[in-house]
């Protein structure tokens, strides 16, 4: 029995090739590759000997051979395969083990070149994995150091692999080819300016228990590299298992939470805040988000940029909550909320970065990409758009209603006062009906004067102006846009309010 080893990662090489050995195995190796085995004095065969050919262009050809092909993959039951090896003199090569250049780390650098990654693109080392991978019922190909202790075991206990083993393996061999292909390929066509195609590359974290409903299958992949506000590489420390609805609205509660700098907290219920605060510490944060909306927050889901600290945790305790999402808890406070078995306890990274991530939406045969909407435009005194100009205080409220307002299902208003929401008005039809729901939420709290209202789009009539004025609204921020846009500002006018244009619309769908 034969084995070609050809690897860059040589996590475990040594003892497994030792292994081999003593099992009665040959082994052909490479490069780097046998000089490790050699240095660490075990015998091998120069690929050399074998295709009675050099390495040449800087190695860049030493394993696409007819000898190293023919020996992978001819088939042992096929007479004339069996006869073209012997009029060849080609013997049979039983086992590859091989992963490859490190493309991807490689371009991963700042610094590169691109004359650096085309160095670094490997050419031999796939066509052995998918050569080996094709003929799985007679070779073992191994792309990956987790499967060395698998392979020797099972080569011990049956004098070789299993071919259940043989065909995993060549399903992982084809993925990774397939992986490092489509890295190479997104690599040269952003070189070349092309952007007609989209590669995308998840692992899977879990397979759920349904999705939206019951009768509905499911699975949560995540990306491969870590990004910050991130419930994919979220640690989870308490409560049962996720659910795709939890994670909708966990993801939700983290786009929110992401928008704030000072200590904050918000409520979240099937992906609309329902309470939202800005506060000393999170203590502080903690009491105005929950009595902003005591009812909602039943069964919903927290989130805050801030410790959870034993003070808070005693806090939340008695409220029926599925997930509390935090950069971090003390020891005292796990302490307190694990004594809930069933609630969730998510630690996120949430350190700020100037990564630009993507958002994809899939539609019934296709994909929709966009940019996530993470810019909030920081309302100034000079937006103002009526006679009548904000204090400094409408403008603070203003700026955290518009950060509140667009993480809301369009059609959008949210009220708030102090940086604190008192009504939230989600998902209507039509904008006057999203403001009547907002503003009478914002009177049942018992806010009835010195209210400011945010809205995600304009407004195409002055009905909202006029309607908000009922529930002691005194100042409104909206993108503007509309070509009744001055209808609503001589409303304003009249009526004493003062509103602002940002001039950037923040839709939800």
């Amino acid at each position: 029995m034969r084995a070609l080893i050809s690897v860059s990662d040589k996590t475990g090489l040594v003892e497994f090739a030792k292994q081999l050995k003593e099992l009665g195995w040959d082994i052909i190796a490479t490069g780097g590759t046998m000089k490790l085995l050699e240095d660490s004095n075990i015998s091998v065969i120069n690929i050399s000997e074998v295709t009675g050919f050099p390495e040449i262009c800087d190695g860049r050809v030493k394993t696409l051979h007819p000898k190293v092909h023919g020996g992978l993959l001819a088939r042992r039951d096929d007479a004339s395969h069996l006869q073209a090896l012997a009029d060849n003199e080609i013997e049979f090569i039983d086992m590859v083990c091989v992963n490859l250049y490190p493309f991807k780390q490689t371009i991963s650098r700042e610094d590169v070149e691109m004359e650096d990654a085309i160095e670094n693109i490997d050419i031999g080392g796939p066509s052995m994995l998918r050569s080996a991978a094709k003929n799985y019922r007679d070779v073992t190909v191994v792309c990956n150091p987790e499967h060395y202790a698998t392979i020797i075991n099972e080569i011990k206990e049956n004098g070789n692999t299993t071919l259940n083993t043989r065909l995993q393996l060549s399903a992982e061999a084809y993925t990774h080819t397939a992986e490092y292909d489509m890295c190479i390929a997104t690599y040269m066509r952003r070189q070349a300016g092309l952007n007609e195609k989209l590669f995308l590359e998840y692992d899977l974290v879990q397979s759920l228990r349904y999705g939206e409903n019951p009768h509905q299958a499911a699975k949560f992949y995540r990306q491969l590299e870590p990004v910050s506000y991130s419930l994919a590489f979220a640690k989870q420390l308490n409560g049962k298992e996720m659910s795709y609805n939890n994670i909708q609205d966990a993801n939700a509660a983290l786009a929110l939470t992401r928008e704030f700098q000072e200590p904050f907290c918000c409520g979240l219920k099937h992906m609309n805040p329902c309470g939202a605060a800005i506060g000393t510490d999170v203590v502080d944060a903690w009491n105005k988000c929950y009595n902003a909306d005591t009812v909602s927050i039943f069964g919903g889901i927290v989130a805050t940029n801030c410790e959870v600290t034993a003070q808070v945790a005693e806090l939340m305790k008695p409220i029926f909550l599925e997930i509390i999402i935090a950069p971090s808890f003390t020891a005292q406070a796990l302490e307190i909320l694990c004594t809930k078995k069933n609630l969730r306890l998510l630690e996120v990274k949430m350190e700020p970065s100037n990564e630009q991530p993507k958002q994809y939406v899939s539609v019934n045969g296709g994909l929709l990409e966009q940019d996530i909407d993470l810019h909030s435009e920081m309302v100034v005194p000079t937006m103002c758009v009526t006679e009548k100009t904000p204090t400094v205080q409408q403008i603070v409220d203003m700026n955290f209603g518009m950060r509140i307002v667009k993480h809301v299902k369009s059609n959008a208003i949210v009220v708030v006062k102090d940086g604190v929401t008192l009504g939230v008005g989600a998902g209507q039809m039509n904008r006057v009906g999203s403001a009547e729901i907002a503003l009478k939420q914002a009177k049942n709290n018992g806010a009835t004067a010195d209210l400011v209202l945010a809205s995600d789009a304009f407004f195409p009539f002055n009905d909202t102006v006029t309607l908000a004025a009922q529930y002691g609204v005194t100042a409104i921020v909206q993108p503007g846009g509309s070509m009744r846009d001055e209808d609503s500002i001589t409303a304003c006018n009249e009526l004493g309010i003062t509103m602002a244009f940002t001039g950037k619309r923040h839709f939800k769908h």
